[in-house]
C-alpha cells in the first residue's frame, strides 16, 4: 500500500482533493455490504490506517531529505576548493600571457622596422631593374630596322608585352621629336598593333564566354587609349542579334539585366559601361527601329498612330529601366546624362518634329470627311446662308406680300422635318478629337502643349459647332414657316433645339475631359475659354431667335385662324344647342396640343418653363383680343367659357407638363371675365367686386360686360354705376 501511496503522491501535478476522493472510493468498495449498504467502522479503520501509513511515509521522506542535504553540502565544499585552485591557475596564466604579448609587440615592431628598411632598400633596386628592362626594350626600338623581340612576337606573352609597350608609349611622349622621331613611330605602331590584338582577343573571349580572360584584358586595356573601343566592341557584340524581333521594346530590359551581371564581373568601371550600353540601345537600335516604322508619312493617320505607339513603348521601356535602377528619372542622379528624358529624345531623334501641324491637318481632314459623308448620306448640298437684319426684313416683307396676294413667295423649305443634326456623327467627331488631344498631351512638350491644344480646339469648334451645329441652326431658322394660310405651321425647330442642347452638352463634357487638362495653368486658358464662350453665345443667340420666331409663327397662325374661322353665330346661336367648344377653338387646341408636346419633348427645365410661359402670355393676349370682336348671348357665353377651358388645358397643361403658375393665373382671370357674360344683371355688381375680379381695372370689366347681347336691352349700365 505504501508503494501505491508513493505513486499517487509523485504525480505532477498532485491534487490532494482527488487523492482523498480516490481513497473514499476504495474504502467504499471494501466496506460494501448487501443491499448497497456499507460498514462505517470499516471505513474509519481504513482511513486511520491510511493516516498512519502517510505519517510513516512522511518520516521516511524527511530522513531521506536530510541525507541528501548533507551529501550536497559535502560536494559544495569539494567544488569550492577546486574552483579556488582553478582561479589561482587562471591568474598565473593571465600574467604569463601579458608577458608574452609584450615580447611579441617588441618583436613585431622590430620586424616591421626591418621590413621597412628592406623595402626602402629594395624599391630603388626594383625601379632600377624595371628602368633597365625598359631601356633594354627601348634600345630595340632605337636600333635601325624592324623590332624583332620574343616578347612582342610571342602570343602567350601578350599581357606582358602590353604592359611594356604601354610604359614605353608613355616614355616616348617625353622624348624630343628631333632625335627620336623614328623610335617614337615604331613605338606608336607597336602600341596600336598590341592594342588591336587585345581588342581582338577580348572579342574572342566574349564569344567563348570566358569572363576571366575578358576581365584580365579589360584591366590591361584601362591604361590604353583604345579602352573605349574595347567597350564598344563588347556592346556591339552583345547587342548584335538581341534586338531583332517585331517588338524589340520588350527585349530591352532582359538584355540589360543579362549584360549587367557580365559588365560588373568584367569591367573595372561597370556603371559607366552600363550607361554606354543603355545609350547605345536607345540612340542606335531603338532610334533605327523607330525611324523605319515612321519612314512613310504619306498615310498621316497611320504615321501618327505609329508615332504615339513608339513614344508610349519608349516611355514604358524607360519606366522599366528606372525601376531596375539602370536609368534615372531625375537630373540630379549620379548617372549623369543617362536620364529618362534624354533617352526618350534620343530614341525618337526628332520624330515628333512638325507633329502639331500634322495632327491639326489630320483632325481637320477627318472631321471634314465625317461632315461630307453625313451630308452626302442625307443627299444635302450645303448652302451659303446669309444672316443679319436685312435678311430678316426681306423675309418679313415676303410674308406680308404673300399673305395679301395669297401666294407663297417666301419659298420656305422645311426639309421634311430633317434637323441636319446627328448625335452619332458628333460622337464620332469627338472620339476622333479625343484621340488627337490624347496624342497631343503625350507627344508635346509642356511649352508646346497649350498652343497645340488651342489649334486643335479651333479645328473642333469650326467643324463641330460652326459647320455642323451653327449651320443646322441657320437651316432651322430658315425653315420656320410664316403663318399665311389655313394649314397650321409645322414647327420642327423644337427638335433642332433638343438635339443642339444634347450636342452642346457632349462638347462641354469633351472640353472638360480632354481639352481643359491640356491648357490648364497656362496663358492660353483664358483665351480658350473666351473663344468657347463667344461661340456658345452665338449658338444661344440663334436658338433664342429661332424660339422667338417659332412662337411668333404659332401665335400668328392662331390669331389668323380665329379671325377667319370663328363665326359670330358661334357665340350668338339661335335656339337650343349643345354647350361645347366652338369648331375654331377645337382646331386651335388640337394644334396647340401638338405644339406643347414638341416643346416639352425638345426643351428642358428653365428653357421649357420660359417658352411655355411666353407662349401662354401671347396666346392669352390673342384670345383676349379675339373675344372682344364678338357679342355673346347666354348660350354663346357658355361656349366662350368652354373655349377658354380648352385653351387653358392646351396651353397650361397639368401635372409634370404644367406651365408656370403665372400662365394659369392669366387663363383663370380670362375665365372669370367670361363669367361676366353669363351672370344675371342684378348680380353683376357683386361679381365684379368679388375676390377674383376685384383687382382688375374697371375699364376691363366694363369692356367685357359691353360684349353681352342684352347690354342695351336690359340697360345694364344702370347696374354698373358704382364701377364707373
Amino acid at each position: 500500500m505504501m508503494n501505491q501511496y508513493m505513486r499517487e503522491l509523485e504525480q505532477d501535478p498532485f491534487d490532494p482533493d482527488e487523492f482523498v476522493e480516490r481513497m473514499v472510493r476504495r474504502s467504499m468498495q471494501e466496506s460494501r455490504l448487501k443491499d448497497d449498504q456499507f460498514d462505517p467502522e470499516m471505513i474509519h479503520d481504513i482511513f486511520t490506517q491510511a493516516i498512519q501509513d502517510l505519517k510513516v511515509l512522511q518520516e521516511r521522506q524527511e530522513r531521506k531529505c536530510a541525507r541528501l542535504e548533507q551529501a550536497v553540502q559535502e560536494e559544495e565544499k569539494l567544488y569550492g576548493a577546486k574552483l579556488s585552485e582553478i582561479m589561482d591557475q587562471h591568474l598565473h596564466c593571465v600574467g604569463v600571457f601579458s608577458s608574452l604579448d609584450e615580447r611579441m609587440s617588441r618583436c613585431g615592431g622590430r620586424a616591421l622596422n626591418v621590413g621597412e628598411k628592406l623595402g626602402a632598400a629594395r624599391a630603388p633596386r626594383a625601379r632600377a631593374a624595371a628602368a633597365r628592362d625598359l631601356l633594354s626594350h627601348l634600345t630595340h626600338f632605337l636600333s635601325p630596322g624592324p623590332v624583332i623581340v620574343d616578347l612582342f612576337s610571342d602570343p602567350n606573352k601578350l599581357n606582358e608585352a602590353a604592359d611594356v609597350i604601354q610604359k614605353l608609349h608613355t616614355i616616348a611622349q617625353e622624348l624630343p621629336p628631333e632625335k627620336f622621331e623614328i623610335a617614337k613611330k615604331k613605338i606608336e605602331a607597336k602600341y596600336d598593333e598590341i592594342e588591336r590584338t587585345l581588342i581582338d582577343e577580348f572579342g574572342k573571349a566574349q564569344n567563348q564566354g570566358n569572363m576571366v580572360k575578358m576581365k584580365e584584358i579589360a584591366n590591361i586595356m584601362t591604361n590604353f587609349k583604345g579602352y573605349s573601343q574595347c567597350i564598344d566592341a563588347y556592346i556591339e557584340t552583345s547587342q548584335m542579334n538581341a534586338l531583332l524581333g517585331k517588338d524589340i521594346f520588350s527585349a530591352v530590359l532582359p538584355l540589360c539585366k543579362k549584360n549587367y551581371n557580365i559588365i560588373c564581373n568584367v569591367f573595372p568601371n561597370p556603371d559607366q559601361v552600363m550607361s554606354k550600353f543603355v545609350l547605345n540601345i536607345f540612340h542606335l537600335k531603338l532610334q533605327k527601329y523607330i525611324q523605319t516604322k515612321l519612314a512613310d508619312k504619306n498615310d498621316v493617320e497611320k504615321y501618327l498612330k505609329n508615332l504615339y505607339d513608339m513614344y508610349n513603348s519608349t516611355q514604358r521601356v524607360c519606366d522599366e529601366l528606372v525601376n531596375a535602377s539602370f536609368v534615372s528619372a531625375d537630373s540630379n542622379s549620379s548617372t549623369g546624362d543617362l536620364r529618362r528624358e534624354a533617352l526618350v529624345n534620343g530614341a525618337l531623334a526628332g520624330a515628333n518634329d512638325g507633329y502639331a501641324a500634322m495632327e491639326a491637318r489630320r483632325l481637320k481632314a477627318i472631321l471634314s470627311n465625317d461632315l461630307n459623308s453625313y451630308y452626302a448620306e442625307k443627299q444635302h448640298v450645303k448652302k451659303q446662308i446669309q444672316g443679319g437684319g436685312f435678311q430678316e426684313l426681306r423675309r418679313d416683307l415676303q410674308a406680308v406680300i404673300g399673305t395679301r396676294a395669297n401666294i407663297n413667295i417666301a419659298q420656305i423649305e422645311n426639309y421634311g422635318g430633317e434637323t441636319f443634326l446627328s448625335e452619332q456623327l458628333v460622337q464620332k467627331m469627338l472620339n476622333d478629337a479625343k484621340t488627337s488631344f490624347l496624342r497631343c498631351k503625350t507627344l508635346c512638350t509642356p511649352n508646346e502643349l497649350p498652343h497645340t491644344a488651342m489649334t486643335l480646339l479651333e479645328v473642333v469648334t469650326q467643324h463641330l459647332l460652326i459647320e455642323h451645329v451653327d449651320y443646322a441652326l441657320d437651316l432651322g431658322l430658315q425653315s420656320i414657316p410664316i403663318a399665311e394660310g389655313k394649314s397650321p405651321p409645322q414647327i420642327y425647330f423644337f427638335d433642332t433645339v433638343k438635339q443642339a442642347n444634347v450636342i452642346v452638352r457632349m462638347f462641354e463634357e469633351h472640353f472638360q475631359e480632354s481639352i481643359l487638362p491640356c491648357i490648364s495653368s497656362s496663358s492660353k486658358q483664358t483665351e480658350c475659354l473666351h473663344k468657347k464662350t463667344a461661340i456658345m453665345d452665338q449658338l444661344e443667340s440663334k436658338l433664342d431667335a429661332g424660339l422667338e420666331r417659332a412662337i411668333s409663327a404659332i401665335v400668328s397662325w392662331v390669331k389668323l385662324h380665329l379671325q377667319t374661322e370663328q363665326k359670330k353665330t358661334d357665340f350668338k346661336p339661335e335656339g337650343d344647342i349643345d354647350t361645347i367648344a366652338s369648331p375654331a377653338c377645337l382646331a386651335v387646341v388640337s394644334y396647340l396640343n401638338s405644339v406643347m408636346d414638341k416643346i416639352h419633348d425638345g426643351l428642358e427645365d428653365d428653357n421649357r418653363n420660359s417658352i411655355s410661359l411666353e407662349l401662354a402670355v401671347r396666346l392669352h393676349r390673342v384670345i383676349y383680343e379675339h373675344l372682344h370682336n364678338f357679342q355673346f348671348n347666354s348660350a354663346g357665353a357658355m361656349i366662350a367659357i368652354c373655349d377658354v377651358k380648352e385653351y387653358r388645358s392646351a396651353v397650361c397643361g397639368r401635372g409634370s407638363r404644367a406651365a408656370p403658375a403665372p400662365a394659369h393665373g392669366l387663363f383663370d382671370a380670362l375665365h372669370a371675365l367670361c363669367n361676366l357674360l353669363l351672370v344675371k344683371p342684378e348680380n353683376l355688381h357683386q361679381v365684379c367686386e368679388g375676390e377674383t375680379l376685384a383687382e382688375f381695372d374697371h375699364s376691363i370689366l366694363l369692356s367685357f360686360i359691353q360684349l353681352r347681347a342684352d347690354y342695351k336691352s336690359h340697360k345694364l349700365s344702370t347696374f354698373l354705376k358704382g364701377l364707373s
